[in-house]
């Protein structure tokens, strides 16, 4: 099947379709824009010559800017519940749905802190009642903000915990700035901060996570192409680097 891959990949990346394209426009949320994509889009730019241009849009935004903003998105990344509803009303071109990967909310912690153990959701629990947690803002229409209020109101387990919520950008920022102890925050965007490390991922069974994926706008002209991209950056030797970044693929 690798063999298969490999060789319908190479096929499109030397073919007149890829040599007629200028450039390619992809549309992602932070939680994908921050965890590869952007590096990938670059190398694949190098390796076929055809321009990537990568936007980043916001949650509350993104799935409208998709229907109706220009320039249009050829390639788009949501999640997956999102994904769904745009394939469920013929947004996007038809068998070009990939699933790309899962993004998990870590704890981050402060440069050369300690890494506590949080693999469990009761050993998370006991570290987070150590301090004062930050996260970001529900109310800015942040998915990855509301699953984590929602995962410390939902379980038990977290009654006690000090939270507080970064009303001036991520909870990671905060946690920058020394407004709190530690932070929860998407993964990806934890390593993009020097000054503050991942100690750990929140356990799954928490279901403190993003899935996401990745398809050819139905509003795009140059399919073949958008397809090419994503054959690209879904094809296994880029797994690393995702996850390097922060999305698993598995």
């Amino acid at each position: 099947m690798g063999r298969v891959l490999t060789a319908a990949l190479l096929a499109l990346l030397t073919s007149p379709v890829l040599a007629q394209t200028a450039e390619i426009n992809v549309l992602a949320p932070g939680v994908v824009y921050n965890a590869g994509l952007v590096d990938l889009a670059a190398a694949y730019a190098r390796e076929t010559g055809v321009k990537v241009t990568v936007k980043s849009d916001g949650m509350a935004a993104i799935v409208n800017d998709i229907k109706k903003a220009a320039p249009i998105a050829d390639v788009i990344v949501l999640p997956v519940a999102f994904m769904d509803g745009m394939e469920a009303e013929s947004g996007i071109v038809a068998g070009s749905r990939s699933d790309l990967g899962r993004v998990r909310v870590g704890l981050a912690v402060k440069k050369g802190a300690a890494h506590p153990d949080i693999s469990t959701p009761a050993k998370l629990a006991s570290v987070l009642k150590t301090g004062v947690v930050l996260y970001s803002n529900p109310a800015s229409g942040s998915m990855e903000a509301r699953i984590i209020n929602d995962m410390l109101r939902r379980y038990p387990v977290f009654a006690g915990v000090r939270s507080r919520i970064s009303i001036k950008g991520e909870g990671g920022e905060a946690l920058v700035r020394g407004e709190g102890d530690m932070a929860l925050q998407l993964a990806c965007e934890v390593l993009n901060h020097p000054e503050i490390e991942l100690a750990g991922l929140v356990p799954d069974e928490l279901g403190a996570y993003i899935d996401t994926a990745v398809a050819v706008s139905a509003r795009s002209a140059q399919g073949p192409a958008a397809g090419a991209f994503i054959a690209y950056i879904t094809r296994p030797e880029n797994t690393a680097l995702w996850k390097s970044r922060g999305l698993d693929r598995n």
